[in-house]
């Protein structure tokens, strides 16, 4: 008969467990909330060995924001197959189910949490941003982007942001409604830019008619139609 030994984490292996403990709890409530008791009550530490790795809360909740936001980041990240309409589809699937698994994180990144004010987080939170924006330029075929195209994508990202924590806000409606109906609102945006620049219009006409009768983009305009007749 064996009995168990504890292996004695090395620094690295340590510091991850931590992050991936604090990233569980801040998860399931907001940071403010969490305490360094609780996080090295769930890791199977004391309190002055999670010192000994994280001078405090503050730079664990960072270095767990690093670890999320690389996540949120790749959720983007799309092979350029087919329409872009399914792909975005596809992204906005991946993306909500981050928003699903981190609720009260990602609520109180983006509301206001511990680090509020902090250059790194507003750095986090800016690189997500970015990485999307460069994602989707990239499925448009774009790497110089006019004026108007940067102001549809950016604020198409940002309507994203906001929907997500609107529909956390009590989830009144399904997930499985609002993400085709963000694919549409990127489509809708391009379409009202396009109605004044001609470049918006071209690029708009390439997208759609690679589009299949049962996509998102071609749905919604038959919507529209409906609506109109």
């Amino acid at each position: 008969m064996t009995t168990g030994v504890r292996r004695r984490m090395g620094v690295d292996e340590r510091r991850q467990q931590l992050i991936g403990v604090a990233l569980e709890l801040f998860s399931r409530r907001s940071p403010d909330e969490v305490s360094i008791d609780e996080i090295a009550s769930a890791a199977g530490i004391s309190r002055p060995l999670v010192y000994h790795y994280f001078p405090g809360k503050l730079s664990l909740y960072e270095a767990a924001l690093q670890r999320a936001s690389d996540d949120l980041a790749a959720r983007f990240v799309e092979p350029h197959e087919g329409p872009l309409g399914a792909r975005l589809l596809r992204v906005m699937r991946r993306y909500f189910d981050f928003v699903d698994e981190h609720g009260p994180g990602f609520s109180a990144l983006m509301r206001g949490g511990p680090a509020v004010g902090s250059s790194t987080t507003n750095a986090l939170v800016d690189s997500v941003r970015q990485a999307a924006y460069v994602q989707i330029l990239s499925h448009l075929g774009v790497t110089d982007p006019p004026a108007r195209l940067e102001l549809v994508v950016r604020s198409w990202i940002s309507l994203a942001e906001s929907t997500a924590l609107i529909w956390l806000d009590g989830r009144r409606i399904p997930r499985e409604e609002l993400e085709p109906q963000l694919v549409n609102d990127f489509a809708a945006l391009a379409a009202v830019s396009a109605a004044y620049d001609e470049e918006m219009a071209t690029l708009l006409r390439g997208i759609v008619k690679d589009e299949p009768a049962d996509s998102p983009f071609a749905l919604l305009a038959g919507r529209l139609i409906a609506l109109a007749s």
